[in-house]
């Protein structure tokens, strides 16, 4: 996970939190901090919008002190680690200026080509955007001397200002963490050298190839530390593994944008024009992850994070279908939260999102990787659980029911004043298959009577369908 052409990490609508939004500026209202200077009436309208540039209003002292306290001293140290590189390092030869310009021009044609795309992109992305330039950055961190990575990232990152208009202290962390980490995988990769000549053994190759996955690991996780640390010194709303190490989807698309990179410099050593196939590569791939992030967002409920309803029930229904065919058990547990309107009434409608959201987390975090979690509506989630017989089942609808019991949502009231939510309490409605129905809507409408059943028995408890209502046996 990496920031991105205009990774904001931790800003105040942190990935996790509530919706971002854009950092507000101290400059004239309706003026973004870090959009192109634009004039709308005149001179004066023109120092208004640069005054959003001046370090004295950036968005970043609004930050808490200890993010600031991070950035700045993750900045200090990337640029001296920055600048000892950049002076120790050999001068560029021809064949390396020759190589630069091919990467920069391959960057170049790649960011024009799919600059409408990632405008898309950025703008459905409510949290850190993993972008693709990485296809050029790291192949330069593999095949240039240090001061032409950092020029190919300079002309990268130039272009994506124009593009990203994110504010500007934003733009600059993100810039630096791309220089820092494409400049400790180059010296990574040299420093684990001789490399590859004439026709080695497979041997050779697997010691190259491992070298290649060290160097991309050094690579990612320097733009991890950096972004992540932001994040887990942010709100604690934003403080979730998924937030501060990417999902599992993040990863893979940053994994497969430094394979692409890996081959690019190969490809470069052995056979530079065919770096412009890469050109070509980078605009299909990047319209495949726009698709792919738009199938996400039909399938995925904005609030929380997790599927929403339609998303869940295509997949719930497939499960059902390989349980129906196999002959396996399979539950279906509905999560309905206690007196949810008093937290709307008493809090806020912000505060009863943050706990959706925590909610929505704390259920993905407490169910196994092949259990479907789901928002069902309003305050209820659903969890279908394949492959589990009825002990197991209660074991984990109790499971459920004391971590959301303990846990403290720090969120705002109705005031933005600081407050703690805990003490929540859960019903928790249980059907199985095919016990309780055979088809998808059956089961829903069981584990629906089942919730009912636990609030009129005085909540805080787990019911499973009416033919089931108390604990199975040893309970």
């Amino acid at each position: 996970m990496h920031p991105g052409p205009d990774g904001d990490p931790g800003a105040p609508g942190e990935p996790g939190g509530p919706p971002p939004a854009r950092p507000e500026s101290t400059a004239e209202p309706g003026v973004t901090e870090g959009a192109p200077a634009t004039t709308t009436s005149g001179p004066v309208a023109t120092a208004r919008v640069r005054h959003a540039y001046w370090p004295r209003n950036w968005a970043l002292w609004r930050r808490r002190p200890v993010q600031v306290a991070f950035m700045l001293a993750a900045e200090a140290v990337a640029v001296a680690i920055l600048a000892v590189s950049f002076a120790r390092s050999p001068i560029p030869s021809g064949n390396d200026w020759i190589n630069f310009g091919i990467l920069a021009a391959g960057a170049t044609v790649h960011i024009q080509l799919t600059q409408r795309q990632e405008e898309r992109r950025r703008n459905r992305t409510k949290t850190v955007l993993i972008d693709l330039t990485a296809v050029w950055t790291f192949s330069a961190a593999m095949i240039l001397p240090v001061p032409l990575i950092l020029f190919v990232i300079a002309v990268i990152r130039l272009q994506h200002w124009f593009i990203a208009r994110r504010p500007a202290h934003n733009f600059i962390f993100s810039s630096i963490t791309h220089g820092l980490a494409g400049a400790l995988a180059h010296l990574t990769y040299t420093t684990l050298g001789p490399h590859l000549l004439g026709r080695p053994g497979w041997g050779d190759f697997l010691r190259e190839s491992g070298t290649i996955v060290l160097t991309g690991a050094i690579y990612e996780a320097i733009q991890i530390a950096y972004v992540g640390g932001v994040l887990l010194l942010g709100t604690p709303a934003g403080r979730t593994v998924r937030n501060v190490l990417g999902s599992p989807a993040d990863n893979m698309l940053e994994a497969i944008t430094i394979g692409l990179g890996a081959v690019t410099a190969i490809l470069l050593a052995a056979v530079p024009p065919m770096v412009a196939v890469m050109a070509v590569v980078t605009v299909v791939f990047n319209r495949l992850a726009e698709l792919d992030q738009l199938q996400n967002d039909v399938r995925t409920d904005p609030k929380t994070g997790i599927f929403n309803m339609r998303g869940w029930s295509e997949s719930a229904e497939r499960a059902l279908e390989r349980t129906a065919r196999s002959g396996d058990q399979l539950a279906l547990l509905m999560v309905d939260l206690d007196h949810f309107k008093w937290i709307n009434d008493t809090y806020g409608h912000p505060a009863g999102d943050d706990v959706l959201r925590t909610v929505a987390q704390t259920l993905d975090e407490v169910t196994r990787p092949s259990d479907l979690v789901g928002r069902f509506g309003g305050e209820e989630f659903l969890v279908l659980l394949p492959d589990i017989d009825e002990d197991a089942t209660w074991d984990a609808a109790e499971r459920i029911r004391i971590a959301i019991a303990k846990l403290h949502i720090v969120t705002t009231d109705k005031r933005g004043d600081p407050a703690t939510i805990a003490d929540r309490t859960t019903s928790i409605g249980v059907a199985r298959h095919p016990r309780h129905g055979d088809t998808l809507e059956r089961l829903l409408q069981s584990a629906d009577a089942a919730v009912y059943l636990a609030k009129e028995n005085g909540r805080d408890q787990v019911c499973f369908a009416p033919d089931t209502v108390t604990p199975p046996a040893g309970r």
